[in-house]
């Protein structure tokens, strides 16, 4: 990334190495005003240099359970493990995690140089994310502990620095502690999703000016209109107070084309923070930020004194106006409906400790794969790599504070407000996020505590609605601005009930579909595991395309967003601590459940053709797919072959799913399927054919799938990417329930994130991932073998580019 959505820019090291010549120079001098011509980029604008951000990621070292000697700074910490960050603290496999594994106090250490680019500078030490309570010390200094696990903190610690060598060491409480989502007395199972320890998120030290900026927000105002304008809140930092007078300059750029500047100058009376504000008008034919155009760009505020830069900073933002209407949501001015899934950042092997280029990646299955337009971040904030991500796809986004059903005593919400505002505060320059959620998931009416953290949301960003799922449906005691109902019920006749909107508030769905027992009418007792009862996993497709065809029928419904894009561990109505309600699994793997998604798309775009079932003649399915199959796919029309042979032709079912663009079709595929005959079926847009696809229930030709997501990777010794196996058909198709072991082979700078040997049929009903993660310093090819027990081989590969970005310290 290029920018960075709220308050820094991270310059490469390559590029710093490539000019520092000149930065040196101006370091050395210990005056106020920093590099100008350090990257070529800068100079052209004449914008002062970034902050120098250096990554503590590599080079760790973790010494397991905590020791009060391990924080000494001359503690002897050679038996330490080194490691990169993200980090769990427990090995895990993809199931059967206990809290026993996590749940205790943790130490890790990090040796590092103070390098000539601290000298006569401030340096702030970041921590991402922490699961879930630090305790940092710099050289045996200790620094506040913090609780909370899914937003940043920062610490000044200039002062603790020496010259030459350094010891961060950092405590890690990974216990049920009173800490959101955590608390309740009834332990982790009270909460739905489990959270492994660790430093999951990246950790850097930053060098900045005595005086820089510390924070931007950019809001988008009046957008439809000519007199669209950009208003810039500045936060000024200051540990001294400058003689001459301080100049913020404010630029908005396409790329290398500027569009529109200002600035402002002001005297600097004091120390501490200051605030400016400055306007960006004339904007002209600036394009909108859209689902389907997300258009970006960057404002560069500079700070300068008598006219020379001291500082920069970068933030990337879209213009667009979300809005939120009793008779619906419209994006930019025109109504627009949800079709959106929940999203929990829980991976196998690590809990939340993957590195951005997986956290991109979930954001491209939910967009590009499973057709959504938004996401809910449940139920805590989510990386920014996500949200990134997110703003480059189009897929918007409810962001939400961290919690789960409990709310605790009142220091428990002083860290529900905190949250709320870090969370504002960190991401409010994404112009994916359309809405805050301020409310803990799920809990009861706390008027006092709703009307505090809705009023700290909007002292930071007016621009945005709060809102906070509910399970009443009524607004009796409800303080937000837009109505979200998690609503699980089932019609009389035990399909997907959805209850009418409530009068005179915007109105949508947080969530709804997930496990719950529609047949039965209560509880949520319906597993869709790939290894469970087939006919289950065939309903979930179709109780989510009634879930979202019903809720269509209500014009001033905004939408959609369906429990959930994948499975998660959990101790709560689950499956060895996996919960499956997935439309794909823990492995980022389509369910039968995801084929209503996959189609919701134009023919134009992609022509689909997914069936809601496995072509199978064993002895799950010893008459094949049934009477009432469904097939899900955005052509006009089907024509289905049996053996060669004319079948069926199918049309969409727009009778029962008349809200639908594209409903599933349904035939009759009740058959003796003794000869093991093969399915084909024709999909034609108009008179044209779009599209045919092919399925084999001959086991004989079936073969081992084996495919990387990324084909080059970062030698940084964090980078990786997920390397998905399945048993296929000799068409591809997914071969369900099949089983054997895999072993995996590895040569080359990378290692294998997952389990070695992995047995199919154990629960995975016979597909399965692990990620291949490079090694420090690595550059090269990584080639991984993988052997079934059956089928053989198959062997891919993946170049490892070296890391020349970041300089270790």
């Amino acid at each position: 990334m290029d920018s960075d959505s709220t308050t820094s820019y991270d310059v490469s090291r390559r590029e710093f190495i490539r000019n520092c010549a000149l930065a040196s120079a101006a370091l050395a001098s210990g005056s106020l005003v920093g590099c100008t011509g350090m990257r070529k980029e800068a100079a052209r604008s004449k914008t002062g240099p970034p902050q120098f951000r250096f990554s503590l990621d590599q080079n760790w070292l973790f010494g397991g359970k905590f020791s009060a000697d391990a924080v000494k700074p001359g503690f002897d910490d050679a038996a330490f493990a080194k490691i990169t960050l993200p980090h769990c603290v427990a090995k895990l496999s993809w199931q059967g995690w206990h809290p026993g594994q996590w749940q205790d106090v943790w130490i890790y250490r990090r040796h590092f140089s103070s390098p000539k680019e601290f000298k006569n500078r401030r340096v702030f030490l970041d921590f991402d994310g922490v699961m879930n309570t630090a305790t940092p010390a710099i050289n045996g200094h200790a620094l506040p502990p913090h609780a909370g696990g899914y937003l940043p903190f920062h610490y000044e610690v200039t002062s603790y620095l020496k010259h030459g060598k350094n010891i961060l060491s950092v405590a890690i409480d990974s216990r049920w502690n009173s800490v959101p989502p955590d608390g309740n007395p009834k332990g982790t199972s009270s909460v739905d999703y489990l959270e492994p320890g660790g430093i999951v998120r990246p950790v850097a030290l930053r060098a900045v000016p005595q005086i820089f900026i510390s924070d931007v927000f950019a809001r988008p105002v009046d957008v439809l209109n000519s007199n669209r304008r950009i208003e810039v809140t500045c936060t000024i930092d200051a540990a001294v107070v400058s003689e001459k007078p301080l100049q913020v300059k404010v630029e908005m750029l396409d790329g290398g084309r500027r569009i529109a500047g200002i600035s402002k100058t002001l005297n600097l009376e004091k120390t501490g923070e200051t605030t400016v504000a400055l306007t960006l008008s004339d904007l002209g034919n600036v394009k909108l930020w859209d689902v389907d155009a997300p258009q970006l760009y960057q404002i560069v505020t500079t700070l300068l004194v008598g006219g020379e830069p001291l500082h920069d900073c970068r933030t990337r933002i879209g213009l667009r106006e979300a809005r939120f209407d009793v008779d619906g949501f419209f994006l930019n001015g025109r109504r627009f409906r949800f079709m959106g899934l929940d999203r929990h950042e829980i991976f196998p092997y690590v809990g939340f400790a993957m590195p951005p280029r997986v956290m991109r990646r979930d954001a491209e299955i939910v967009r590009r794969e499973f057709n959504c337009n938004v996401v809910r971040c449940s139920h805590y904030p989510q990386t920014e790599a996500f949200l990134d991500a997110c703003d480059e796809l189009g897929l918007m986004v409810w962001q939400e504070t961290p919690g789960w059903n409990y709310l605790g005593n009142e220091a428990w919400k002083e860290l529900v407000v905190r949250d709320v505002q870090d969370m504002v505060r960190r991401d409010r320059n994404h112009p994916a996020i359309i809405i805050w959620g301020v409310r803990v998931n799920e809990s009861k009416n706390d008027p006092a505590l709703y009307e505090r953290t809705t009023a700290a949301a909007k002292a930071l960003d007016d621009s945005r609605p709060a809102s906070g799922s509910m399970t009443s449906h009524s607004i009796r005691g409800w303080h937000e601005d837009v109505f979200a109902l998690d609503d699980y019920h089932a019609a009389a006749d035990g399909t997907a009930g959805i209850d009418a909107p409530l009068p005179d508030v915007p109105y949508m769905l947080a969530e709804t579909v997930g496990q719950f027992s529609y047949a039965a009418k209560k509880g949520f007792n319906n597993k869709y595991r790939r290894a469970g009862d087939l006919t289950l996993q065939v309903s979930q497709a179709l109780y989510h395309a009634q879930a979202h065809d019903r809720a269509a029928a209500y014009p001033r419904f905004c939408g959609v967003i369906a429990w959930c894009a994948f499975d998660y561990s959990s101790l709560m109505n689950a499956c060895n601590a996996v919960k499956c309600p997935g439309v794909a699994d823990v492995f980022r793997i389509p369910k039968l459940g995801a084929s209503f998604y996959q189609a919701q798309v134009s023919p134009d775009v992609r022509p689909i053709i997914q069936p809601n079932f496995y072509w199978d003649f064993g002895m799950r399915t010893p008459r094949g797919p049934g009477k009432n199959a469904a097939i899900f796919s955005n052509c006009d029309r089907l024509e289905i072959f049996v053996g060669g042979k004319p079948a069926a032709t199918a049309l969409p079912d727009r009778a029962n799913y008349p809200h639908l663009q594209f409903p599933p079709f349904f035939c009759d595929l009740d058959l003796d399927g003794g000869n093991k005959p093969e399915l084909r079926i024709d999909g034609y847009v108009g008179t044209n054919l779009a599209l045919s696809k092919f399925f084999s229930s001959a086991a004989g030709k079936d073969e081992l799938f084996l495919a990387a997501d990324d084909a080059e990777l970062l030698g940084d010794g964090a980078d990786a990417t997920r390397l998905v196996f399945k048993v296929v058909d000799q068409f591809g198709a997914e071969r369900a329930f099949a089983g054997g072991e895999i072993i995996f082979e590895i040569t080359g700078p990378g290692v294998i994130v997952g389990d070695n040997p992995f047995t199919l049929m154990d629960d995975s009903g016979g597909v399965g991932a692990v990620w291949i993660k490079t090694v420090p310093g690595g550059a090269g090819q990584i080639v991984v073998k993988a052997v079934h027990s059956v089928l053989g081989e198959k062997t891919i590969a993946i170049t490892v580019q070296p890391d020349v970005h970041l300089r270790n310290i």
